[in-house]
């Protein structure tokens, strides 16, 4: 299962769990409204793949408690501390991604309850505010819980101890953080303000630990710049461990030499040849056999090119463009291979079950799909011991595709207690996301997002359809 949603203004995050299958496709088609203008000439499509395409993968775990488990053997000299480092980063790192997940929640809860309208029912809006205050007390409860677990053994060991107190140090952190957007984000109500005074406690003690532990220095607390890039920094030392070591290669290096090779050949024969007919023609070298010569040798400039890009776009068509291979990043054992393609298409190009899936209007006629396939090839037996599953993240940034909206705004016109107003809009694009999961011995899985962006960023992420292939 795919999940798609806004990592920030300009990124969308697609996540998917991969299981026990060693074989795994997926296509990602966007669809770019026509009325951009997008094509290979603005931007090109390798120019696309480098800049807005980042696929990144880390070891997971079904069972949520396994990394803690093999962290506290590791801190008893049952396993080396490498092992400890992993693991305490697998399991710091599943809470992060849940925290993070289920706080875009909240807060898409909480601007839900500020932007409600004043005339709504006040026995709804103190419903709707329960419901919210429940669920984010139950997110504090698990938090506190997972964290406890995790300090319940502190290593002893000083090789050990540095990295809890590294992943420890975070986590608090990162959970202040979170607990303190919610509250920002959360609406003024007499219901919520016991709920505000729990999470700010809660913030507070957190903040008081990491200064009873002596994480940060005084001049490092003081300054949010600093504390800020301490955090990113100790955020990449959690997610190197468990974050598989790439390598990625063009294909077809061998295959473009040679195509150029025959390119030349080509035209280069029917350059001697017609200077051979010339020669016979005119006889001896004249002004007139000089003229046919550059002819013919401009003729050989002009076409050479042409022929080499026929014959290579001929022979790549449908064929991957790149090969990236994962490694583990401890032991650096070769754990799997991917293979990957992206291409701009026309909708008429298009299988038909992505057809059915966009459920194309006229109104889309003119759209231009950007296609990202991946086919990868993974090894379980080759991971780390007690794991069998890794978590696939593509990032794909829009960025590109917004500088190619409009700036200018238009204005709209409406009544507010019986004037007419003017307010400035901002114009917006809709984007379609069709994803395609395919794995080993099971059917395809489809799904459709439909993503709102503008020229300040991604406005809206919302799921439309799903379904399966047989």
């Amino acid at each position: 299962m795919v999940h798609v949603e806004r990592k920030n203004s300009f990124q969308l995050r697609l996540s998917r769990r991969l299981e026990e299958e060693t074989s795994h496709t997926l296509d990602v088609y966007l669809f770019v409204p026509g009325e951009l203008g997008l094509s290979t000439e603005l931007i090109a499509e390798d120019a696309f793949y480098h800049s807005a395409i980042q696929v990144s993968r880390t070891y997971h775990s079904e069972a949520y408690r396994l990394p803690l488990v093999h962290s506290r053997l590791a801190s008893r000299n049952q396993l080396g501390s490498a092992s400890y480092r992993l693991s305490l980063s697998l399991y710091a790192y599943q809470y992060v991604e849940a925290l993070e997940r289920t706080t875009r929640s909240l807060l898409d809860s909480a601007r839900a309850l500020r932007e409600r309208p004043p005339e709504t029912d006040e026995a709804l809006n103190r419903e709707k505010d329960a419901a919210f205050a429940q669920s984010v007390r139950e997110m504090v409860s698990l938090s506190d819980g997972i964290l406890k677990r995790m300090r319940r053994n502190r290593p002893r060991d000083e090789r050990l101890y540095k990295y809890f107190a590294n992943i420890d140090n975070y986590l608090s952190w990162f959970t202040e953080q979170q607990l303190l957007a919610v509250v920002a984000y959360m609406p003024r109500s007499s219901e919520l303000t016991p709920l505000k005074r729990e999470l700010i406690a809660v913030c507070e003690e957190e903040s008081g630990y990491r200064r009873e532990q002596q994480y940060n220095a005084e001049r490092v607390m003081n300054d949010p710049t600093r504390m800020s890039n301490k955090m990113r920094l100790l955020r990449r030392l959690i997610e190197y461990p468990i974050t598989l070591k790439q390598r990625n290669r063009e294909l077809g290096g061998g295959e473009q030499k040679a195509v150029k090779a025959l390119a030349t050949a080509v035209v280069m024969a029917f350059v001697s040849f017609a200077v051979l007919r010339v020669r016979d023609q005119l006889g001896d070298i004249t002004a007139l056999f000089i003229l046919a010569m550059a002819v013919l040798y401009a003729i050989r400039e002009v076409f050479k090119d042409d022929l080499r890009n026929t014959l290579w776009h001929w022979l790549r068509k449908g064929r991957p463009k790149w090969r990236r291979e994962y490694r583990d990043a401890t032991r650096n054992v070769l754990v799997g291979r991917q293979l990957e393609w992206f291409d701009y298409k026309r909708y008429a190009s298009l299988d038909p079950a992505i057809r059915e899936m966009r459920r194309r209007k006229m109104a889309q006629r003119e759209e231009v799909v950007l296609h990202y396939r991946s086919s990868s090839r993974m090894s379980p037996t080759r991971f780390l011991s007690g794991y069998r599953h890794t978590r696939e993240t593509l990032t794909l940034d829009v960025s590109q595709l917004t500088r190619l909206m409009s700036r200018s705004t238009h204005h709209v016109y409406r009544l507010k207690d019986g004037q007419a107003v003017r307010e400035s809009v901002e114009r917006r694009h809709l984007f379609n996301l069709v994803v395609r999961e395919t794995e080993n011995h099971a059917g395809a899985h489809l799904a459709r997002w439909k993503v709102v962006i503008s020229r300040s960023g991604i406005v809206a992420v919302d799921k439309v359809a799903d379904s399966s292939e047989a």
